[in-house]
């Protein structure tokens, strides 16, 4: 295959074999690079991108839906690859646009700041405007039907609550303590205190393990009213996707009121089930599906399965509407994938990054599909789960505006604000003991954020926040800060 690549016309080949491969690529003299998915060269500092830059060619073309996720200079290594110089050297890009751009975005920010970031967004978008082509979905497929997106909220169990109160009062001040710390320790410390919340929403069965010191108290209260860990009443995202699946005649068997001349039978749908984590994978499959609604047939894929058999089981669901649900990691079934054999969408868990999400909501809605798409969003209410949904609302639509202001996040928050994540809404436990009322960190979006510029208020000052741009990646936690060893600490 080597020796015919200069007598062949077209090559295609995948980022992986571009950045093993280099040396024999860049042998030859190409007439056109495409790059599909061309914002995985965002980064000029990976290898993938310096492969892909090294390409000598005449023409260039990168194909993308998501040109910035995170900040202007993703932009510019994009162009780096399509018009070498044209956005001039990175350092003259940082101090041109970025930080310009970066200094406005804060409601703080004074007059002078916020026009030289209009200035530089103004600038920037002229600049690279006649090179930039925009299509939607919309746009150009009439036939495509909508898609409807919805919350689905639900309140959180006592056991949930009780264990939020109890995490509160035993590690709240340690938390207050390390907020404002530069060292790592004291960021891995809240780190791990998110991730636990985070599964605390879910589920408790997924915080509280035998070899915590919270197991035995939380087995007390079990067995005083009878149940277990894992009953799905102390999870009431679990019950509140079984309601879900029903309503959507998933699950529902043929009963006396098929006999009621006026029962009119729902149309059943087929969904898509969304979850970040392979353990809360596990737990849906085996408590919502297994036990439940055990009449629900369905399929499974994630990082366990194969990458060569994953086809095969898109194939499978997408053939056989007697498959009701597929199961899925949203790191493996959000990218790439046609599933237009369901039309229903539902996530369990969301990834922090809303493109993710957006992108696994189109493995359903996309050529082919012909019915109404249905987007369901399970959210725990008052938690941080909310809270950081809220604030990711206001992340670039970067496909409409090309470059804007910066997302919110938390590298953008100060101490009160970090601390806000912590606190289950008005009624619950607070980790800020001296806010005034109208403080405006009580969590509501429209105090966290200023809803007609998505300015976040009270830009962040500590200097141990500015390395956290990307903190919502699942892969950043699971790797870096063991939740079982940290609840082993819980006093």
């Amino acid at each position: 295959m080597r020796e015919r690549l200069g007598e062949t016309d077209i090559v295609v080949t995948s980022y992986d074999v571009c950045r093993n491969d280099t040396e024999i690529l860049e042998k030859h003299s190409w007439n056109y690079v495409v790059l599909d998915e061309g914002h995985l060269i965002k980064n000029p500092k990976a290898k993938i991108t310096q492969a892909v830059k090294k390409l000598a060619s005449n023409h260039r073309l990168i194909l993308t839906g998501t040109p910035i996720q995170n900040n202007v200079l993703e932009l510019w290594s994009l162009f780096d690859f399509l018009m070498p110089g044209f956005l001039g050297a990175e350092k003259v890009f940082l101090d041109r646009f970025a930080k310009p751009i970066a200094a406005s975005r804060f409601s703080k920010a004074s007059s002078k700041e916020q026009e030289a970031g209009a200035l530089a967004i103004e600038a920037l978008h002229k600049q690279v405007l006649p090179f930039l082509l925009r299509r939607l979905k919309e746009e150009v497929l009439n036939d495509l039907p909508p898609k409807i997106l919805q919350n689905y909220y639900c309140d959180l169990s006592d056991l949930q609550k009780k264990l939020f109160d109890d995490f509160t009062r035993k590690q709240g001040k340690k938390i207050q303590d390390e907020a404002g710390r530069e060292d790592k320790e004291a960021k891995q410390h809240i780190f791990q205190a998110l991730q636990y919340m985070r599964k605390l929403c879910n589920s408790p069965a997924l915080v509280v393990k035998p070899d915590n010191k919270i197991y035995e108290e939380t087995q007390k209260i079990l067995q005083k009213q009878g149940t277990s860990l894992e009953d799905p009443v102390h999870a009431p995202k679990l019950t509140a996707l079984r309601d879900l699946l029903v309503d959507c005649g998933i699950g529902v068997e043929g009963g006396d009121a098929s006999n009621d001349p006026l029962y009119q039978p729902i149309k059943p749908h087929r969904a898509l089930i969304f979850c970040q984590m392979k353990e809360m994978l596990d737990m849906v499959q085996n408590t919502v599906l297994k036990k439940l609604l055990p009449s629900v047939s369905h399929l499974r894929l994630d990082g366990g399965v194969e990458a060569n058999k994953r086809q095969d089981i898109v194939n499978k669901f997408n053939s056989d509407p007697s498959y009701d649900v597929l199961l899925l990691t949203t790191s493996v079934g959000g990218l790439g994938l046609n599933l237009t054999g369901a039309d229903t969408v539902i996530f369990v868990e969301h990834d922090w990054n809303p493109q993710r999400d957006l992108q696994a909501m189109d493995r359903a809605h996309r050529i082919g599909q012909k019915k109404v798409v249905n987007v369901y969003r399970l959210i725990t209410r008052g938690t941080l789960e909310e809270k950081i949904l809220n604030l990711q609302r206001f992340k670039i639509d970067v496909a409409s505006t090309v470059v804007n202001q910066q997302n919110a996040g938390l590298s953008t928050m100060d101490t009160d604000q970090i601390l806000d994540l912590f606190n289950l809404g008005d009624s619950g436990p607070s980790l800020i003991s001296d806010k005034p009322k109208d403080s405006g960190i009580d969590g509501r979006e429209e105090d966290m954020v200023d809803l007609e510029t998505g300015d976040v208020r009270q830009p962040g000052k500590k200097a141990w926040l500015d390395d956290l741009g990307e903190l919502w990646d699942n892969k950043q936690y699971e790797e870096s800060f063991d939740l079982d060893d940290y609840m082993k600490t819980i006093s």
